[in-house]
């Protein structure tokens, strides 16, 4: 039981230790991924969108 609980601490020591050496963005960089992650969701769900009614389209002319 004792080692359990060293090496739980030993774990949550080694994650802090590796937090500090991680360069977290700045506001102005978080806004510039954030808008580009929108952007590219916005993008595929208007692509995938029109291929659906193109493919819906070709399915009803064959039917």
């Amino acid at each position: 039981m004792k080692r359990s609980f060293k090496s739980l601490f030993s774990f949550f020591s080694e994650s802090w230790a590796e937090l500090k050496k991680v360069r977290w963005p700045n506001r102005k960089e978080l806004t510039n991924y954030t808008l580009i992650v929108v952007g590219t969701i916005a993008f595929v769900t208007i692509y995938f969108w029109v291929l659906d009614i193109g493919i819906s389209a070709v399915i009803e002319a064959i039917i």
